[in-house]
């Protein structure tokens, strides 16, 4: 017997990711339908809504009914809505946005706890993105590198060379705000504060090195940290079609749009929640 009886969830790896059918996502939601969206959320950690049609301020109020939207730091949003970012690629352009292994602006004191991503355009071939299960990533190493790790902070920087790359173009275009790198240190392993299980908290975007290390020192550990985090069976792959929507859980989950479009056009709507 299903343990839902509001929507349908449809897994798409016993790792991580869901499909959840019979939600209009443009609707305000029963009590009873949030609680058990929010339970599969945490279940499968990252939930995708197929087939939905929404406006900028549509979506912005289904993510209030999820946690308290924020604005993207140094990317401007929507002038009517500047919690939503919209994500550009365009035909000529050779970067995408944040087209790298990462867990969102881990370089803030209070990272996002998760974000949502709606599908406006799509290209006619690739721009799939992958999402990993930092959960797994955790419980697969071995007891002596989770005892080194437990003790260890990592620093997380916005200037890491993969991530800024990744905002060339919309610096191009003038929609990100250029200032100065922004730092933050948190603790390498984390514990999840709603599931109670222990995440790895390193990402290739953001983690540059180890508190009161060098990078050179850090560089070993986290490189295989990074190769270790993104293995294929912790992760799922999701195909957009235009009206899909993913909601991730950005305390537990790592992702990476893929960027294999090059001469097309993708838009995506984009907003974070805490």
């Amino acid at each position: 017997m299903s343990d839902y009886q509001h929507i349908r969830v449809e897994p798409i790896t016993t790792a991580l990711g869901a499909l959840i059918h019979e939600v209009d996502c443009k609707r305000e939601l029963a009590s009873q339908v949030i609680k058990e969206i929010r339970k599969a959320w945490l279940e499968h950690l990252v939930v995708f809504f197929p087939g939905q049609d929404l406006e900028p301020g549509e979506q912005l109020a289904f993510a209030r009914q999820f946690g308290l939207p924020v604005k993207y730091p140094m990317i401007d949003g929507m002038s009517e809505y500047p919690e939503v970012v919209q994500v550009v690629k365009l035909p000529h352009e050779k970067h995408n946005f944040g087209g790298i292994w990462h867990s969102d602006t881990t370089y803030l004191e209070n990272p996002p706890i998760g974000a949502l991503l709606f599908a406006r355009e799509v290209p006619e071939v690739g721009g799939d993105t992958l999402f990993a299960n930092m959960y797994l990533a955790y419980e697969a190493l071995s007891s002596g590198l989770k005892n080194i790790l437990d003790g260890l902070i990592v620093v997380q920087s916005s200037g890491k060379a993969g991530a800024s790359r990744s905002r060339e173009d919309r610096l191009s275009d003038g929609s990100a705000v250029v200032e100065e790198a922004l730092e933050a240190e948190h603790p390498a392993v984390q514990t999840h504060p709603e599931t109670g299980r222990k995440v790895l908290f390193v990402n290739y975007g953001h983690s540059t090195r180890f508190k009161d290390m060098t990078e050179a020192e850090s560089k070993p550990l986290l490189d295989y940290l990074f190769a270790h985090q993104t293995r294929p069976e912790f992760t799922c792959r999701f195909q957009w079609g235009v009206g899909s929507m993913a909601m991730w859980d950005n305390r537990c989950t790592q992702h990476n749009p893929i960027n294999d479009y090059h001469g097309f056009k993708r838009v995506m709507h984009r907003i974070s929640i805490n």
